[in-house]
């Protein structure tokens, strides 16, 4: 009789932690459907609105509070916190959270991973006059600043 150790010696034992797939911002908002979704999908999103679930899932995977994307979407913390889970989200709110999941896959392919957008992105920056890049956010033309920003730095250019 062989002991059971021997049984499985053809089985592979390796950590499961190695195989999974690490979710975009973009795939959060869409929970999970599409890796690479086309403007068009994510223009039907905007329209259809976002749940207030999906759209704290999405703060999460940012590492934001509440405050924060309150902050950037211009909406009231007390009202985003009295949505129920399965509220939809308005058109203008959804669009802006779709816009920082975009800055945020940009952020993290330019600088390597998430993380160090994720701390870039609250650090002082000397090239934006010692602003903090994501008091930016609040405004469209912050958006575009950063994303130029992003770009200088993708090509060497000092910033």
């Amino acid at each position: 009789m062989k002991k059971k150790s021997e049984e499985n010696n053809s089985q592979v034992n390796e950590p499961l932690m190695a195989y999974e797939t690490v979710q975009s911002p973009l795939s959060v908002v869409f929970g999970g459907q599409f890796a690479n979704p086309t403007d068009f999908e994510l223009l039907n999103l905007a329209r259809k609105g976002i749940s207030k679930k999906t759209l704290l899932a999405l703060a999460k995977k940012l590492s934001l509070t509440i405050e924060d994307l309150a902050t950037v979407l211009h909406i009231s913390e007390r009202t985003l916190q009295r949505y129920t889970p399965s509220t939809l989200i308005k058109t203008e709110y959804a669009d802006k959270a779709i816009e920082l999941a975009r800055l945020y896959e940009r952020g993290a392919e330019v600088l390597g991973s998430s993380t160090a957008f994720t701390d870039w992105v609250k650090t002082p920056n000397y090239a934006i006059n010692g602003e903090i890049p994501f008091n930016l956010l609040d405004t469209s033309i912050g958006f575009d600043i950063i994303l130029d920003l992003l770009g200088r730095i993708e090509h060497g250019v000092f910033s």
